[in-house]
């Protein structure tokens, strides 16, 4: 369960375009109102699709204008969905209906409904080919550097994921599985987080407050003890966030696997991006048509962390944040072998076995190729998504350009990867 609070003003969000924005809002309440009413309107795909054509995003503030263009792109696309593949569910965002077999090949215009179930969720078009072998070089590229700090550290028999799990089943780098044993590894992925928050304003620019105002905590021992996946509290003004880390089965949680954890779950991933968004009111049909995109931001902070050298000398802090992105990669890539490639479940389980070594502790590799099985699109969006606002960042020539990039992709919310490509919103 992630509990997401929510605000209703900007709040300390500095960035110029939003402080700008601000009276151009309040200006347009007349017509806001009136496109939340065409929003909310029940009817088909089509329907509510022509009832948002009659609208200008130019009348609109930036939250409102990006709910405008994602809700009316998507519907467009699920009007093509219902019609390639009938008979799915119609509440929210067309879903396909099951299939006997996994793999969206199977249908006879599976190919198409592949291409647009990817751009609905990226708010970009992209070819499952080109995802693909984007996928492959980027496992290959990191699995080099794995490669090469492994056997900086002496390990240099097998296969990157032999020595990942080797490693990751190495009691050396095991917490006590007892209190103090959960007492630290809270406590390590608390100092990654304090260096994280140091580097905010330099890696990103100015944030709202609220957000900085966030620690990782321990669950309940009755939480632990049933098992209970990782959750989120939000922060907001006057309440700080954090974030309670499943610790369980703690074996499976080696001291060098929590620090990209930190990075994503608090800073500068989900408790940057989650208030921000939050403080913009986006219309509930933009998060279930952009589901990729805070999960792309929060891999793309781990990424951040990386490059400005929060592993330098810590070689295997860094081992451990590769395999978060070589989980991610590994994710993507099956779910475009399984619905676009026709790979087997069996043969996706063991390309991601042969990638990652050892399932994410979330992650167990059977269940998770069960669900790209059923969700296609969902996995290689979140790992696109990443690649995309990493790319974009680091296509800026200078530190200053740079933060304005992250300030563009953060401010209003979640929005459309091909409206962030034009340089807008």
């Amino acid at each position: 369960m992630i509990r997401q609070g929510r605000r209703a003003v900007l709040g300390g969000l500095a960035a110029s375009a939003a402080l700008a924005a601000a009276p151009a809002l309040a200006r347009r309440s007349d017509g806001d109102a009136e496109l939340l009413r065409a929003l909310d309107a029940p009817g088909s795909y089509a329907e509510r699709l022509a009832l948002l054509q009659r609208f200008d995003p130019r009348a609109f503030g930036p939250s409102r204008k990006i709910d405008l263009r994602t809700v009316r792109d998507a519907l467009a696309i699920d009007v093509a969905l219902s019609r390639l593949v009938p008979g799915g569910k119609g509440e929210g965002p067309y879903r396909l209906p099951p299939a006997d077999q996994p793999g969206l090949w199977r249908h006879a215009n599976g190919a198409r409904a592949y291409r647009l179930l990817l751009e609905r969720q990226l708010g970009m078009a992209v070819e499952p080919e080109d995802a693909h072998r984007r996928f492959e070089r980027e496992i290959a590229r990191l699995s080099r550097r794995a490669d090469a700090l492994m056997r900086g550290l002496g390990f240099a028999s097998g296969s990157v994921a032999e020595r990942y799990r080797a490693m990751f089943a190495d009691s050396r780098w095991h917490y006590p599985d007892n209190d103090s044993g959960r007492d630290q590894a809270v406590a390590d992925m608390n100092r990654w987080l304090d260096r994280a928050r140091s580097r905010v304003a330099t890696l990103i620019g100015p944030v709202p407050a609220e957000c900085l105002d966030v620690r990782a905590r321990r669950m309940t021992r009755a939480d632990e003890a049933a098992g209970k996946g990782g959750y989120r509290d939000m922060p907001a003004a006057g309440r700080p966030g954090a974030y309670f880390v499943d610790l369980e089965d703690i074996a499976r949680r080696p001291r060098w696997s929590l620090a990209s954890v930190a990075h994503h779950e608090l800073l500068p991933g989900h408790m940057i991006q989650g208030p921000i968004e939050a403080a913009a009111n986006p219309h509930p049909q933009r998060l279930a048509y952009l589901p990729a995109f805070s999960e792309g931001w929060a891999i793309h902070a781990e990424q951040l962390m990386a490059a400005d050298g929060a592993y330098r000398g810590d070689a295997f802090a860094e081992i451990g944040h590769i395999h978060w992105l070589l989980f991610r990669l590994a994710r993507g890539l099956a779910d475009t072998g399984i619905h676009h490639r026709r790979w087997s479940l069996d043969q996706a389980r063991a390309e991601i076995g042969g990638v990652q070594g050892v399932p994410a502790y979330f992650a167990a590799f059977g269940a998770d190729i069960d669900r790209i099985g059923r969700e296609p699109g969902s996995r290689a969006a979140e790992a696109l998504a990443w690649l995309e606002l990493s790319a974009l960042v680091a296509a800026q020539p200078s530190a200053e350009q740079r933060r304005r990039q992250q300030q563009r992709i953060l401010l209003g919310g979640r929005k459309p990867l091909r409206l962030l490509r034009e340089g807008q919103p």
